[in-house]
């Protein structure tokens, strides 16, 4: 499978339910309500599934059992009442859940938003390959940027409800690293789980015809190339159009250890790269729409939807 264009789901009107899931690790009460407050500030209707609060006992890492994560992710999606779906955190457990998932139920549900980031980037492959729908890589309902962070909050409110105001996206900060224009349908995510995901039944083989974007959080320079290398070397991104990147936190100073590899591996590809986009984990996190035909200008710092990220 190739990057190509997916299915838009509608945009959200007020008063729109949206259900608050935790796929991956637990979450913290207090900044889940502060996150549930923002999105009712939206004229939303958000609720959390009853397994939000859980904690796997043994593996402390997890919010609750794969089966009950699985189960509440599916009653959210599944639900007539709920418009989306966005995820608590991230952290790790949604490739240890995506497998539990009924497809076909998932299908049946209709068209829904999906928003989320880092370990959600399992979820949006899923619902590449599986369903054909386009996703939101943005920010989760308990995360300190999303909490409080006001521009954030504005890229995610402008793209769930005003989507056509939401076509440029880039930060000041944004430059070439390897210059030039490129079209392609957006694809990618959080790097160590698309190098995790490879061979996987629910990861594309192949991002060809796509604009790549990445970022991580919490890896060395030479896992990074580790992971980069690994991609290239499956075929993964053969094909590539573009390349757009976005935080790197805690992966060393970016300019003496991040950037060096990023060059190395990204150049020999031969498409345009554009660093510091500012999606993921940084704190002015834009909500970056997947499966949707767009233009990188590396040069000027941008990537343009030709199409609003939701219908």
């Amino acid at each position: 499978m190739t990057a190509a264009e997916l299915t838009r789901p509608p945009r959200l009107r007020p008063g729109a339910r949206i259900a608050v899931v935790a796929p991956s690790g637990p979450v913290v009460e207090e900044r889940l309500q502060a996150g549930l407050d923002v999105l009712r500030g939206w004229d939303l209707d958000p609720v959390a599934t009853p397994q939000v609060a859980d904690l796997n006992r043994e593996l402390r890492y997890l919010a609750g059992e794969d089966e009950q994560r699985a189960r509440d992710f599916q009653r959210a999606w599944c639900d007539p009442a709920v418009d989306a779906v966005m995820c608590a955190r991230g952290g790790y457990g949604a490739q240890r859940m995506v497998d539990l998932l009924d497809w076909n139920a998932l299908r049946a549900a209709g068209p829904k938003v999906l928003i989320g980031y880092s370990d959600a980037t399992a979820l949006h492959e899923a619902f590449a390959v599986r369903l054909g729908l386009a996703t939101l890589y943005g920010p989760m309902a308990s995360a300190l940027a999303f909490i409080k962070n006001a521009a954030t909050q504005e890229s995610l409110r402008t793209t769930l409800f005003e989507p056509e105001a939401a076509m440029t996206l880039g930060l000041p900060g944004a430059r070439a690293l390897i210059p030039g224009r490129a079209r392609g349908v957006t694809v990618g995510g959080c790097l160590c789980l698309l190098a995790a995901d490879l061979a996987t039944p629910h990861a594309r083989p192949s991002a060809a015809g796509g604009l790549l974007l990445l970022e991580d959080i919490g890896e060395e320079d030479y896992r990074l190339d580790r992971m980069l290398t690994q991609l290239l070397r499956a075929g993964r991104l053969d094909g590539v159009t573009g390349v757009a990147l976005g935080s790197w936190l805690e992966c060393g100073p970016y300019e003496e250890r991040v950037r060096p590899v990023l060059y190395d591996r990204l150049a020999p590809l031969g498409v345009p790269v554009v660093e510091n986009l500012g999606f993921g984990h940084c704190d002015t996190a834009l909500t970056m729409p997947l499966g949707v035909p767009a233009v990188l200008d590396a040069d000027g710092g941008t990537i343009t939807l030709e199409r609003p990220a939701l219908a």
